[in-house]
């Protein structure tokens, strides 16, 4: 009977057996006549300890004392029950056969190295503990997501990445020539969602999106994705509902599945267990004196910087919803509040923790008359919205939806400062490679 081959994170189901592991050496010691090897798989991390005995050559034994970091190995041995081990096991290696030994020194070592020298190495960078442990709750993010809504009833249509024209402002498109005319990258699904919606009623899309923002803070990236789910029939306070649910599944989701990654990270699981429904909700005016009453100079008709954001979000142990934006500052398409014709049916997410805003969204207008007016106040080519305009001429309901930065969202699940860890290969406005 052959040994069976086992992924690191399943070790714990074959307590007593002798199993294979294929994988990487992330690091070793030795002491006296006993090999530490740390070995990884993608799944996880676990220590492989070697006696030299009957059940270990010297000639297996010599050759793990000099092999490199970063050598592809598969490790035969008994899984042993530890509970000093961070992955719960041991390997008692019987065994090593090396498949590959990198021939200079591997770049990443244990001592400092800078951002520019970790995003230069990126490649490689995604194979730390620390990366590991982002980038697979970043895969269990994406997983609760799409999880939430097959559970609510909506379906995945995905928006194209070229498009003709605008959706969040003209100033921050990517350009591209497209055959004989101009495209841009897009910027969000959303008016693509609002077609979905008024076919199947219940539609998002997931996918990335581009913003030319000459940025460089921790928040931002030119290239990120976005979830961006549209409802027929549905209004702001709908949305709000959606939006809180949806987080809470999520994170419900990653304390279940990703426990080992989190202690990694040295994340306060606490913080993260606290959030429940409803979360807070704050009009932007009562925003507005809530920043003078912190000392903020904010005028009101401006929208939120980033100490804005942070300063709101500290004052809650939740997220918090800021609802009804000046419609001056918002999108074209979202609906003004009937009751105050200066505000919009709009609403932002902010994350606790400064994270800042990873949720923005709101009622979209649904009367042809008021966003013609509004395509026209814009400056906006009406000839590339008449697609668009179909929408309110067939068939015209309420409706609304969001977009949720998923950059933004692991970045503060994880507790990690800077966006630009939470995407395998980040684009920022100076680095497009590797």
């Amino acid at each position: 009977m052959s040994t069976p081959i086992v992924r690191i994170e399943q070790l714990p189901k074959f307590i007593g057996e002798t199993v294979q592991v294929q994988g990487w050496l992330f690091n070793k010691r030795s002491k006296g006549k006993i090999h530490f090897l740390q070995l990884r798989d993608g799944s996880g991390f676990v220590q492989g300890v070697m006696h030299i005995n009957d059940a270990v050559s010297e000639e297996v034994f010599q050759m793990c004392k000099g092999i490199p970091y970063e050598s592809s190995v598969t490790v035969t041995g008994v899984v042993k029950d530890d509970d000093r081990a961070p992955s719960g096991v041991e390997l008692v290696t019987q065994d090593v056969v090396c498949h590959h030994q990198p021939e200079t020194d591997y770049p990443i070592t244990k001592k400092e190295h800078g951002p520019d020298f970790l995003l230069n190495h990126r490649h490689l960078w995604l194979r730390s503990s620390k990366q590991h442990a982002i980038l697979r709750i970043r895969d269990s993010v994406i997983t609760a997501i799409r999880n939430f809504f097959s559970d609510e009833g909506f379906i995945c249509l995905d928006a194209p990445i070229f498009t003709p024209n605008a959706c969040e402002g003209t100033t921050n498109l990517f350009e591209t020539q497209y055959f004989d005319r101009s495209a841009y990258l897009s910027q969000s699904g959303q008016l693509y969602m609002e077609a979905g919606a008024m076919a199947f009623g219940k539609v998002y899309c997931f996918g990335p999106t581009f913003r030319a923002e000459k940025s460089k803070t921790r928040r931002h990236l030119t290239e990120f994705w976005m979830i961006e789910p549209e409802v027929a029939y549905a209004n702001l306070d709908d949305v709000m509902v959606l939006a809180e649910n949806m987080l809470c599944a999520i994170i419900k989701h990653v304390l279940e599945h990703r426990q080992p990654e989190l202690r990694t990270l040295e994340r306060d699981i606490g913080k993260l267990e606290a959030i429940k429904a409803p979360f807070p909700r704050l009009q932007y005016d009562d925003a507005v004196e809530k920043l003078k009453e912190l000392g903020h100079d904010f005028e009101w008709g401006g929208d939120f910087g980033a100490p804005d954001e942070t300063a709101i979000s500290e004052a809650f142990d939740q997220p918090v919803f800021v609802h009804r934006f000046p419609q001056a500052i918002k999108a074209f398409y979202m609906k003004r509040d009937p009751e105050d014709d200066r505000l919009s049916l709009s609403v932002d997410l902010l994350g606790p923790e400064g994270s800042g805003e990873i949720i923005g969204g709101g009622q979209r207008e649904e009367s042809i008359e008021v966003l013609e007016e509004m395509i026209e106040k814009h400056e906006l080519p009406k000839e590339a919205f008449e697609w668009f305009l179909d929408l309110r001429r067939y068939g015209s309901v309420p409706h609304a939806g969001y977009g949720l930065g998923l950059e933004r969202t692991v970045a503060w699940i994880c507790g990690t400062e800077h966006v630009r860890e939470c995407i395998p290969f980040p684009r920022m406005m100076y680095r497009i490679s590797p």
